[in-house]
């Protein structure tokens, strides 16, 4: 059935508006647009209200902030970095602290590229001296071409890796640097992957592309510039004070760097910065998600988080989760939030008291289980659970209810390459739903109660269960039809029992007379709605 309550989503500062209208138009929250409220207020008459807050930069999750939110479940940073929000302050409190690391993917490689192309061809002086200054002078103006040239890459991730693959396309060889990664994720694409940062140094040009944290703040000081080769090109599009400025600046005035590309400087705004008074910086004001594109992402996914976690459905990108992201593969992650949706979902399925879950991983995924079990727990337990549970206390709450969580760890894989099975036993019986991820990241349910089926995991989900006999499909067709309920997908599976399950995505919620209608079919044997 349709959840009829309110949550209360603040936005504590400006996104774009299709986030907004993300957030106006899903009937069960209630948003508060605070953006130009002044701090004090925010924090101390309107925070109290909410039960996920959306931030950027301008807002500090601080001692303020939390003290005041006391309803607070999540908090989503819509952006990347998170220097501003006190994760483990927020931790302590039981709040779930999100971001949106992919959404300004695109506009941070292509900002790293332009810098990169402007600091070789020294673009932006050139243009200077003849739109400005209007001289002609082209013999001025002799850059380097970037083919055959050594670009070292600090950092493989989203980003990183990205710029290595449109640097490779100029015919630069890359030389990776990135001690979290598997190699292979470098080898693969015919790079060099290094654990010695002396050949990151070695390089014509080097890019930056690491989280700000107390292991890379100033990891690249004054010893690693004197080690640099001379006329070296050094570019940092990531985060400010991962370069020591002090030794860049030193570095730039004695020629030893020939030029730096800088969008990002370790206190902004940088109106006054000394590496302005140099002739060999091209510098941007902190551009790196400055596009159309990346606002529009940012903003759309950030209230789509804000949404889910609202809901207690998923807490997409969480940041103090109870396994360290650092350690773990990358596929790994997207099956722990698929786990967590395929809790939810089997919840909404049965509504009653949960007895036990039992979450079996096949293949490379069943080295992870136990903190899968978390995951899933969270999902299955958040419609009961009302607003108190994450993954903090999952566990505690579980033994304190009586429910019993159970991992199963099996190494082979029969079809899929990995594969989780989750088996959730309540008052009024038993669901049992497995789902894998295919190269194309979707999520997909492959079995459901003995079904073999394939269906994307997201949105509103009709499970209908009936006798296998002609005309089915018509008459469930017909009956949302007259409803006004539009059919996205129609997935059908049968059993040797003379059974027939059909899962149907669908595009707006689900009222109860329509599902009233479909169970009264002479053919349902049971009928199951849910959204995810």
């Amino acid at each position: 059935m349709s959840n009829n309550k309110k949550y209360t989503v603040v936005v504590c500062d400006h996104i774009h508006k299709a986030g907004l209208k993300m957030l106006e138009d899903d009937e069960n929250i209630n948003f508060i647009m605070a953006a130009d409220e002044p701090k004090d207020k925010l924090k101390t008459e309107i925070l109290p209200k909410a039960d996920v807050a959306i931030t950027r930069s301008s807002t500090d999750v601080d001692d303020l902030f939390l003290a005041n939110a006391t309803n607070l479940k999540a908090v989503v940073r819509a952006g990347v970095g998170v220097d501003n929000v006190d994760i483990p302050g927020c931790s302590k409190q039981g709040i779930i602290v999100m971001n949106v690391p992919t959404a300004n993917t695109i506009a941070a490689v292509e900002l790293t590229m332009t810098h990169m192309l402007s600091c070789m061809r020294m673009f932006p002086y050139s243009h200077d001296h003849l739109k400005n200054q209007r001289v002609w002078k082209r013999e001025k103006w002799y850059g380097y071409e970037m083919k055959g040239k050594k670009l070292g890459v600090i950092g493989f991730g989203n980003i990183g890796s990205r710029v290595a693959k449109r640097a490779a396309a100029f015919e630069m060889d890359i030389v990776a640097f990135d001690p979290y990664i598997n190699p292979s994720k470098v080898t693969d694409l015919d790079m060099t992957y290094t654990k010695n940062f002396e050949d990151i140094l070695s390089c014509d040009i080097i890019t930056i592309h690491t989280p700000k944290n107390a292991e890379t703040i100033g990891m690249i000081n004054d010893a690693e510039f004197a080690k640099m080769k001379d006329g070296v090109v050094v570019i940092n599009c990531a985060r400010g004070g991962l370069y020591d400025e002090d030794a860049l600046l030193k570095y730039l005035q004695n020629g030893k760097i020939r030029f730096a590309g800088i969008d990002v400087f370790n206190k902004e705004p940088a109106t006054d910065h000394p590496l302005l008074d140099l002739d060999n910086v091209t510098v941007s004001p902190h551009l790196g998600a400055n596009t159309f594109e990346s606002q529009y992402n940012i903003g759309t996914q950030a209230a789509n988080n804000a949404i889910e976690a609202a809901k207690g459905i998923a807490y997409p990108h969480a940041m103090n989760l109870p396994i360290d992201e650092s350690t773990i593969p990358s596929f790994v992650k997207p099956f722990l939030e698929m786990g967590q949706k395929i809790g939810f979902l089997e919840s909404q399925m049965s509504k009653s008291q949960i007895i036990s879950i039992k979450v079996t991983g096949h293949g490379e995924i069943a080295e992870y289980v136990e903190s899968l079990s978390t995951f899933v727990a969270v999902g299955a337990m958040s419609q009961n659970s009302g607003d108190t549970i994450n993954y903090v206390n999952a566990e505690f709450v579980a033994k304190e209810k009586g429910i019993k969580i159970e991992s199963e760890a099996c190494v082979d894989s029969s079809v899929y390459k990995n594969l989780i099975t989750i088996k959730l036993t309540t008052s009024e019986g038993t669901t049992t739903i497995s789902g894998t991820i295919f190269d194309d990241n979707v999520q997909r349910l492959v079995n459901i109660d003995g079904f073999a089926i394939d269906v994307a995991l997201k949105g509103d989900m009709i499970m209908f269960k009936n006798s296998d006999v002609p005309g089915v499909i018509g008459s469930v067709g017909t009956v949302l039809a007259n409803n006004s309920v539009n059919i996205a997908d129609f997935s059908l599976a049968r059993n040797d029992k003379g059974e027939a399950l059909a899962v149907i995505l669908v595009d707006n919620a689900v009222c109860e007379k329509s599902l009233t209608e479909l169970a009264a079919l002479e053919a349902c044997l049971a009928v199951n709605y849910a959204r995810v």
